[in-house]
């Protein structure tokens, strides 16, 4: 029952996230109007909202006028409740999992917005930057807590903006967008300083794959790197004790 409310939690929150990236990239209120079919503007019941639950008895459907209903939110749903799962496994009742999951909220809603509009909301920034502060002064305190992440924030914030200069230099464009660098401060506020170099060469790995993808069927080299930073920060923080453990036997 717990693993089930905690995967249920996850999918709800993710139904939010959903609607307030999908909004604020139109420049539309979070609250109102409220959620509606986009073909009838018929406004849905609280059973109709039921994440993942409601999609699979309506089959996909509209129940007024039988329209298709997108499958992404489906799918970010059980991703994210997933994600849940796999942060409170680790880390049990824990403050540990009250910040995993504020990266899961903060990661998900980078990947929605990047990929769709190749930005990173500024709101999801300033809201998961807060929300980390509030648990790691509250966990650990003043010096432990804020002062030690606000230096490990300040040292990725600088390093992600050289690389930018650098790459703007040699590539002659654009090679990091603001978004990147802001959302570093946050990767950098959360992991140590070894850690986010990690989350960067597990970024990059990641985005490989997908760059030459893009390059060859679209023909461009422009590529949303949020969500692989993002991607970079999740993995990092799940087995930090893992890969911690590992740095540790190198250097030994």
């Amino acid at each position: 029952m717990t693993y089930l409310l905690i995967f249920a939690t996850g999918a709800i929150f993710a139904s939010f996230i959903h609607v307030y990236v999908t909004r604020t990239l139109k420049n539309e209120s979070i609250v109102s109007p409220g959620s509606h079919c986009t073909n009838c503007n018929h406004f849905l019941k609280w059973y109709e909202l039921i994440p993942i639950l409601s999609y699979i008895i309506q089959g996909g459907r509209c129940r007024k006028c039988s329209a298709k209903i997108g499958i992404d939110s489906l799918v970010i749903e059980i991703i994210t409740g997933s994600m849940f799962l796999l942060i409170y496994y680790v880390y049990g009742i824990s403050y540990q999992t009250l910040i995993g999951f504020t990266i899961v909220l903060t990661t998900v809603s980078i990947f929605l917005s990047d990929f769709k509009e190749m930005v990173i909301l500024d709101s999801t920034l300033v809201v998961g930057t807060f929300v980390y502060y509030l648990l790691i002064y509250l966990d650990l305190g003043v010096r432990k807590g804020l002062y030690r992440s606000f230096l490990y924030g300040i040292f990725a914030f600088v390093l992600m903006f050289v690389v930018k200069i650098l790459g703007d230099a040699i590539f002659k464009r654009e090679s990091l967008g603001g978004g990147d660098i802001k959302f570093a401060f946050l990767m950098g506020s959360i992991l140590p300083y070894n850690l986010f170099l990690i989350s960067l060469v597990i970024g990059s790995f990641a985005a490989f794959p997908y760059a030459l993808y893009i390059s060859v069927t679209k023909k461009t080299n422009e590529l949303a790197f949020g969500p692989f930073l993002a991607i970079g920060l999740y993995i990092t923080f799940l087995f930090r004790s893992q890969i911690l453990n590992f740095l540790e036997l190198l250097i030994s």
